[in-house]
């Protein structure tokens, strides 16, 4: 079954955690959107440097949670920092919990959950450096490579991707978790 999965990043993500889930989702034969706060490119951060560029697909303003199946936060410092002070990306965030829709986040993407309010009761994980910003928002926080709540996927760094990606699909193909909280 064909599938719409959006990618929210801005400047600054990890290369790595957009690129890799990206190709990821596109062999399943999905398309995998990337959402961003304006038009034109986004560019990477790989290794302490600027990298690539990408193009964004669809503009934050534009895009509606219900033309999609799932959600995807790519880490990066940068990155989640600048999508958490902006409403409208909170709102998009949480619009996929309302609906039940799988959200996969990892390394520092889990950050913008904090802001979106949607961790109280949920287990995850994350780069190390979040964990108490994600347990003060009453997630129960564990050190393992890929933790699934209900819809929910997170992975702690670059080298969980394999384990990442391939739990996010999974609950992907599973669709909506009626069980899921908000």
């Amino acid at each position: 079954m064909k599938k719409r999965i959006a990618i929210l990043a801005t400047n600054g993500f990890e290369e790595s955690e957009l690129k890799s889930p990206k190709e990821y989702l596109e062999n399943e034969g999905w398309t995998a959107d990337i959402v961003s706060l304006k038009a034109g490119t986004i560019k990477a951060w790989s290794d302490g440097n600027w990298s690539n560029e990408y193009k964004v697909d669809v503009v934050l303003n534009e895009a509606k949670s219900e033309n999609y199946d799932a959600l995807m936060l790519p880490g990066g410092v940068i990155n989640p920092d600048q999508l958490r002070r902006e409403e409208q990306a909170v709102n998009f965030v949480r619009d996929f919990f309302q609906s039940k829709k799988p959200v996969a986040a990892i390394c520092h993407g889990p950050q913008i959950l904090v802001d979106a309010d949607v961790l109280k009761g949920r287990r995850v994980t994350s780069f190390s450096s979040i964990k108490n910003d994600l347990k003060n928002a009453g997630a129960f926080w564990e050190d393992s490579e890929v933790v699934v709540d209900n819809g929910l996927v997170t992975s702690r760094n670059p080298d969980d991707l394999p384990a990442f990606n391939k739990k996010m699909v999974e609950e992907i193909r599973e669709g909506k978790h009626d069980s899921q909280s908000v």
